[in-house]
């Protein structure tokens, strides 16, 4: 099954009722009000939120949907920039338009490319991508322009990019996401890609964040369930009763979590950025 347009794609999710779980995983449930607050108060965003400048300014949000991250950032305070290339009124611009017109936020709605950003050099505080980077159709272009709306001292936090470890492994990633064969358009790159684009166009990375550092790569898993999960496959093995109260326990679950970022393989696990833009 295919569909012309992502809105198209989305809307036929939206009706079927065994599909309800990855449209509220998504954010495409509707009202759009209610799940953009919802978005708001998660701890995805609890946790994004802390990587933000501490004063707000300007920022854009470049790859918006349907506005629930532009929402969130104007809750905060942020005048915010929406770039978004589909005009949809499901999924795009025309989406975003509705949210504002019912919350009165201080959202502008800009339909346009990434990779020719129609902003003024050094405009914006900070750059916030969710989901966008792996989009890209030129990585290089995209972070190029990213680092020249940036101001001195800005802030680019991508979260949430497709990775894999090699060119070989795009098409099993591709295979096994849920909605792909939808509409087609997702994207994986290496983890040197992103690194390499973004050190090229002039970004200092500061921090990289693996699959299971941050509830912003695992959401919308809790660590409840990871623990619950690794608690019934380490009851399998011998042994395994033990080990499972010695590494779910407070003290090293966190540790292990970051050893399971370390070893995961997995085609198109989630990996975040946080960079900054140096003085010129």
């Amino acid at each position: 099954m295919e569909y012309s347009t992502w809105e198209e794609a989305v809307s036929w999710l939206m009706a079927q009722p065994d599909k309800q779980e990855i449209v509220r995983d998504c954010y495409y449930d509707l009202p759009l009000k209610a799940t953009a607050d919802r978005y708001w108060h998660s701890p995805e965003w609890q946790a994004i939120k802390k990587f933000f400048p501490s004063q707000p300014g300007y920022a854009l949000d470049l790859g918006a949907g349907n506005g629930i991250a532009s929402y969130a950032l104007a809750k905060e305070g942020w005048q915010v920039q929406a770039l978004e290339p589909d005009p949809s009124n499901l999924v795009g611009c025309g989406a975003i338009r509705q949210l504002v017109g019912e919350t009165e936020l201080t959202i502008e709605v800009v339909q346009g490319i990434g990779e020719d950003l129609p902003f003024e050099n050094r405009t914006f505080n900070l750059v916030f991508c969710r989901q966008a980077l792996h989009h890209a159709r030129h990585l290089q272009s995209l972070c190029t322009e990213i680092h020249r709306v940036l101001k001195p001292r800005g802030v680019l936090v991508a979260v949430r990019e497709h990775v894999i470890s090699s060119q070989r492994d795009l098409p099993k990633f591709l295979e096994s996401h849920p909605l792909h064969n939808l509409y087609g358009g997702e994207n994986a790159y290496r983890l040197k890609e992103y690194l390499g684009a973004l050190k090229l166009a002039g970004l200092q990375v500061e921090q990289v964040i693996g699959p299971f550092d941050s509830v912003i790569n695992y959401a919308p898993l809790t660590e409840k369930y990871i623990k619950d999960e690794l608690k019934k496959r380490f009851n399998r093995i011998p042994g395994g009763m033990i080990v499972s109260q010695l590494v779910l326990g407070d003290r090293f679950f966190k540790p292990f979590l970051q050893v399971l970022s370390k070893i995961d393989q997995r085609p198109g696990r989630l990996f975040s950025f946080i960079c900054y833009k140096l003085e010129d």
